[in-house]
């Protein structure tokens, strides 16, 4: 099977240029990668953000012997590898074939899902997402019709806390709540029984769909195979492109799931939360469960190789052998003993990475600049470095131009670089404030972005 992939390709478009919208999204893979001003990018898609510690393994051998050595975060929990030498494809994908990694060559970017990172470890949640996650993986790389999917489709499987349903998905399930039985052991809760339901929302729709929750995963494959079939054109890569909108999208969902045989009623949608609630920094228990968590932050989404292959150890020797990646730049490391549990996070921290609510890096973001971008017009990650200090009421995003790349949903300090200067505003819901244009040098810069943001109680 190995032998059969195609080495990547890499995109002649120069950095950060989009693709037309009549052919298609231009989005990176592992298999088509982006030319950047630092060298090739390889965006490795991981569903849910879970990583066993042999992949991570294998992801940062990649980095070390044809990147920069670092691994980078994204906003949807997927990893990229940067400064790629040009000569790196058939290694690149023999050793993410082989690592589980690369499971369909026709699906590799389309296999965008984001999860609750927390579900399942802390007793908060509705319902273990963890086997949506699964199945709907499996059924993604085992359709035909899906492999048309953009690039940018989003998939979000919310446990019930609203976690990811704030990010914004095209398709989204939302835990409901139902009987849950103490798992043998007592280690949590056992995940809701098919008699429970899920919601199943579409892009901004005004009504969702239930859905029983044994079939959720197989409903939200099916929405995206009827998104697609209503899609007017390659151009139309999210359901918030459809011209006709979500609402009449849903009615046809509604009838392709009766079609398929999954029960389907469509039901209120209820309001999403206005921000994304990140997991917070530290460790992370719940009642009557036997293992803890680490919960830790990556200042500005870059882990050192250092820092992985200390988490890829920690999840290795003191947890259940797996990581999550989660949408916020963040890393949950699962399955530790409540008596090592302070010992590794703190290991953690001396390492650099966010083990406490009250780090200085707590909420601030940055794309990747100058000079690793050639749209960008400000090196946004030293700026952002030299203007970290108490830690704000509100996140703030750095982004080096006007495409704001990796920009956060929800409220925050919207920070981007103009030919002027920088532009300082706050982001409420869908409202940006009138920015301020900071002319000057990152003095005066850092103080403007602090007092946009406030003081934290």
């Amino acid at each position: 099977m190995l032998a059969a992939m195609s080495p990547p390709a890499i995109s002649p478009l120069p950095a950060g240029e989009s693709s037309a919208r009549t052919r298609g999204d231009a989005c990176p893979g592992s298999l088509r990668l982006h030319r950047a001003d630092d060298g090739a990018l390889a965006r490795v898609r991981v569903p849910g953000g879970v990583l066993a510690a042999g992949q991570a393994d294998a992801l940062g051998e990649l980095a070390g012997r044809w990147g920069d050595g670092d691994i980078h975060l994204t906003s949807r929990g997927n990893v990229q590898l940067r400064a790629l030498t040009a000569d790196c494809g058939g290694e690149l994908a023999r050793v993410l074939g082989g690592s589980g990694l690369l499971p369909s060559e026709r699906h590799e970017r389309v296999r965008n899902i984001v999860a609750s990172p927390l579900s399942g470890l802390d007793n908060l949640g509705r319902a273990d997402v963890g086997p949506w996650l699964s199945e709907l993986d499996g059924l993604l790389c085992g359709s035909d019709r899906a492999a048309a999917l953009s690039g940018r489709f989003l998939f979000a499987l919310d446990d019930g806390r609203g976690d990811v349903d704030a990010l914004g998905g095209d398709v989204t399930l939302l835990a409901r709540g139902g009987d849950r039985l103490p798992a043998q052991g007592g280690d949590g809760e056992l995940p809701a029984h098919d008699g429970d339901r899920a919601l199943l929302r579409m892009g901004t729709a005004r009504e969702a769909v239930l859905v029983p929750y044994g079939q959720a995963a197989r409903a939200a494959l099916v929405a995206a195979e009827t998104f697609l079939d209503s899609a007017p054109d390659a151009g139309t890569w999210r359901v918030a492109d459809l011209p006709d909108g979500a609402d009449a999208l849903l009615m046809e969902v509604v009838r392709a799931l009766r079609s398929a045989g999954v029960g389907a009623e469509l039901a209120p949608s209820p309001p999403r939360p206005r921000a994304a609630a990140a997991p917070g920094p530290g460790i992370v228990t719940g009642a009557g469960r036997a293992t803890a968590a680490l919960s830790v932050g990556v200042p500005l989404g870059r882990i050192t190789a250092a820092q992985w292959r200390l988490l890829a150890d920690t999840a290795g020797q003191h947890g259940d052998g797996t990581l999550r990646l989660t949408p916020w730049r963040g890393v949950v490391v699962p399955g530790v003993a409540p008596e090592r549990a302070a010992g590794a996070l703190h290991a953690l921290g001396e390492a650099g990475l966010v083990i406490g609510a009250d780090s200085p890096w707590t909420g601030v973001g940055a794309c990747i600049g100058r000079p690793g971008c050639a749209k960008s017009l400000s090196d946004v990650r030293a700026l952002a470095g030299a203007a970290v200090g108490p830690v704000g009421a509100l996140p703030v995003y750095w982004s080096g131009c006007a495409r704001r790349c990796g920009h956060p949903h929800g409220d925050r300090v919207d920070v981007v670089a103009t030919a002027e200067g920088h532009e300082v505003a706050v982001v409420r819901g869908s409202i940006r404030d009138e920015p301020v244009l900071v002319p000057g040098g990152s003095h005066a810069l850092s103080a403007t972005v602090a007092a946009a943001r406030g003081t934290r109680d």
